[in-house]
Parts: structure tokens; C-alpha cells; sequence
């Protein structure tokens, strides 16, 4: 899997995406943008499946609900089970970067360093043929 300008959603939809991830030993790629929902992929992803590229980014803020009128309202609850699900360097690095609010916030770059491991060679190699191999 190729994780590539993935802006979050729904966090269900990712909490299954993620367990079958890591069910079936795929190899998760962040090659650009995740964010929100998608940086459970982190806590969710065994670190041995997972790897980033010079581009990846991840974006995190407090977890949001619709409120009776159907708009979005901060949801201590679910940025509570969101907060529970990242690993320890990387509530870290939140706290340092301010915490979970609703103004987000970025880990990239040198960020990422010792918080995820970057491909191999190999591993690029393997994501560039999948890529020229689905533009035929």
C-alpha cells in the first residue's frame, strides 16, 4: 500500500484498513500527505511493515465529532482513543509540538527520524515498478 495524499476521514474506515494491513504483513508506503485519521497508521501498523519517503508528511489534531446540529466539534473521548493509539515517541513529539488542538500540526523531515524508518532502496524500487506497471 502506497500512502500518497491521504487527507483522513472517517476513523472506522481506517481502524479496518490498518487491521487488515497488519493481518496480512503488507507493506505500508507514505509517500506524501497522511493526515488526521490516517496517522493511526503508526500506532496500528507493526514499524517493521512500515516506511516513509523523503516526501511523506503527517498531519495530526484533535479528534472531531458531528454535534446535534451536524457540525464539527472537538471530541475529548475520541482524541483520547486517538491519542491512546500512537506510539510513545510519537505522543512525544505532539506534546513538544503543542498537543492535540484543533490547529494542525506536522511531523516531517528530520521529525521523522527514529519515529519511522525510511525504504530501502529495494522498497522504492518495488513502489516505482508497481507504478509503471499500472500506467500501462
Amino acid at each position: 500500500m502506497r500512502i500518497v495524499e491521504d487527507h483522513g476521514g472517517q476513523v472506522g474506515k481506517y481502524l479496518q484498513t490498518f487491521a487488515k494491513v497488519r493481518a496480512t504483513g503488507e507493506r505500508v508506503i507514505i509517500d506524501g500527505d497522511c493526515m488526521s485519521a490516517c496517522t493511526m497508521v503508526l500506532g496500528l501498523v507493526p514499524s517493521k511493515q512500515l516506511c516513509v519517503t523523503p516526501r511523506a508528511r503527517f498531519g495530526f489534531h484533535a479528534a472531531s465529532m458531528p454535534n446535534d446540529d451536524g457540525r464539527l466539534v472537538t471530541s475529548g473521548l475520541a482524541t483520547e482513543a486517538l491519542w491512546g493509539i500512537y506510539p510513545a515517541p510519537v505522543r512525544r513529539w505532539i506534546i513538544q509540538h503543542g498537543g492535540l488542538t484543533n490547529r494542525m500540526i506536522f511531523m516531517e523531515g528530520r521529525s521523522l527520524d527514529g519515529m519511522v524508518a525510511t525504504c530501502d532502496l529495494p522498497t522504492l524500487r518495488a513502489m516505482l515498478s508497481l507504478v509503471a506497471i499500472r500506467r500501462r
